[in-house]
């Protein structure tokens, strides 16, 4: 058995790549959610200010919480998902931090 070091350094090179890509695309859907749920929320605010509406504001509190709650935790478990090797890994750290 040969070790051929060419094909390690492309498996890494892609590895590193995919996990760059996906770990930057996972940061920028995570923060377009929290930011789309705080929209929600002011606008909320806004229709209550204006007297449109009224608000529970422990009910909405308890559900903003929850979606933001929600969206980390899957951001979690999508990385749990995620192949375990280290180019994969490192790349997707780096992504998600530049994201």
């Amino acid at each position: 058995m040969q070790f051929d070091v060419n094909a390690m350094m492309g498996d890494v090179g892609v590895g590193g790549i995919v996990g760059f890509v996906t770990g930057y695309a996972l940061k920028k859907v995570m923060k377009l959610a929290l930011a789309l749920i705080g929209a929600y929320v002011a606008s909320l605010f806004w229709l209550q200010q204006k007297g449109v509406i009224v608000i529970d504001k422990d009910k909405l509190f308890n559900l903003v919480g929850q979606w933001s709650h929600e969206i980390l935790t899957t951001g979690e478990k999508i990385m749990g998902l995620l192949p375990g090797t280290t180019a994969f890994l490192a790349g997707f750290a780096l992504g998600f931090h530049k994201g």
